[in-house]
């Protein structure tokens, strides 16, 4: 009998390492149970917190022809973009929007590319995650013309998140426990993978990312780094200052659903070296209303719930927009897309924008959404 991953795959829920069927049952059970409880209280009415704007951005369908998947986006600039997604597959423009082009990497057929960080109109990582050997760094500096697998997990318990870059030629790569650690992997000069697990903080029983938008960890100035985690009895906020030689581990993550194999932090974001934004829930809630969004103002130290989303489920992606406003942010996930310009004091939606789980902005006016059935949107802030 198949594990989780695959049927987490039908289902389109980004799954933590392969599990057995059984425990997926458990956790839709108690995905009902949370349902009914009196746990989902303290969220607000959802009419109170919308805030429509008179600026509200323009947001622009992409011509584009495929059903796979779309898993996460990565903008150079507003005329490039690259884009990672199942069956081995990923997407880029050139000209904003205008033309994309697609392409399968020789060899990856089968994997799910959950992240992709690109570089410039020629340079890009690709990641994917799965069982053992699926889980795979790619690198291409023609465009994806032709592409370079710089490192390939051996270990069947292997189950790749998340990466992000420091610099084009320095990156962290996050991945599920095992042996009570965490898979980290550095990379130091573009070329080269380290495999730096040992310097992990101790996992939980279960603690795991959710390769769901590639947004599970955040690089920022110099060698600092936060990983969100969840799976496990407690969702954490994981820090280092020092490149990933040393980890702090924050348990102070108020969102709500947690503690269960399909719950945890998702996504996480920081505009500066103390104040962060972080998303989550449980991925497969979808309808419920949830406590999803939490942001810290020490570093994630500590952190304290925002108004919630309003839309119902977990967030899956969400980002600073970088250069607009320090505190404008934009969130998403299956069951919809929203904003805000107070941090998540209020949100606007972004009306059927749904079953996105990833966005990305490299510029205050221009940003991405990756989505199911092979959609991406354009998002454009006019002011």
């Amino acid at each position: 009998m198949g594990g989780i991953t695959s049927l987490g795959h039908l289902l389109e829920i980004p799954m933590p390492r392969p599990r057995t069927l059984s425990i997926l049952a458990t956790a839709l059970a108690a995905a009902a149970v949370f349902a009914c409880s009196d746990r989902i209280t303290p969220v607000p009415d959802f009419a109170r917190v919308f805030r429509q704007s008179s600026s509200s951005p323009t947001i622009t369908p992409q011509e584009y022809s495929t059903t796979f998947r779309f898993f996460a986006v990565s903008p150079v600039n507003d005329r490039v973009v690259w884009a990672s997604a199942a069956g081995g597959m990923f997407a880029r423009t050139t000209d904003g929007g205008t033309t994309w082009i697609s392409r399968h990497v020789p060899g990856a057929g089968t994997v799910q590319f959950r992240d992709v960080q690109g570089v410039s109109e020629g340079v890009a990582y690709l990641m994917s995650a799965g069982g053992g050997s699926e889980n795979r760094i790619y690198m291409t500096e023609n465009g994806g013309d032709t592409w370079v697998l710089q490192y390939q997990a051996t270990d069947p318990r292997s189950f790749y998140d998340c990466f992000d870059f420091w610099t084009p030629t320095r990156a962290l790569l996050f991945g599920d426990s095992f042996d009570d650690r965490f898979t980290f992997l550095k990379l130091r000069d573009g070329d080269t993978w380290e495999d730096i697990s040992e310097q992990s903080p101790e996992a939980q029983p279960g603690e795991a990312g959710f390769a769901a938008s590639g947004t599970c960890i955040k690089t920022l100035a110099g060698q600092s780094a936060w990983v969100g985690t969840g799976a496990a009895a407690q969702a954490r906020v994981l820090a280092t200052r020092d490149g990933g030689d040393t980890w702090t581990a924050s348990d102070e993550v108020p969102i709500e659903p947690q503690g269960t194999p399909t719950s945890g932090v998702v996504t996480i974001d920081f505009r500066d070296r103390f104040h962060g934004i972080l998303g989550g829930g449980d991925v497969v809630a979808s309808t419920i209303p949830q406590l999803n969004v939490a942001r810290s103002e020490d570093g994630g130290a500590t952190w304290s719930l925002t108004t919630p989303t309003p839309f119902p489920g977990a967030v899956y992606g969400l980002t600073y927009v970088p250069g607009r406003n320090k505190l404008t942010v934009v969130a998403t996930g299956p069951g919809g897309s929203a904003w805000t310009t107070d941090e998540g004091d209020t949100w606007t939606l972004l009306p059927g924008i749904t079953n996105c789980w990833a966005v990305a902005f490299a510029s205050w006016k221009t940003g991405w959404l990756a989505c199911g059935a092979g959609r991406i949107f354009r998002i454009d802030f006019s002011d």
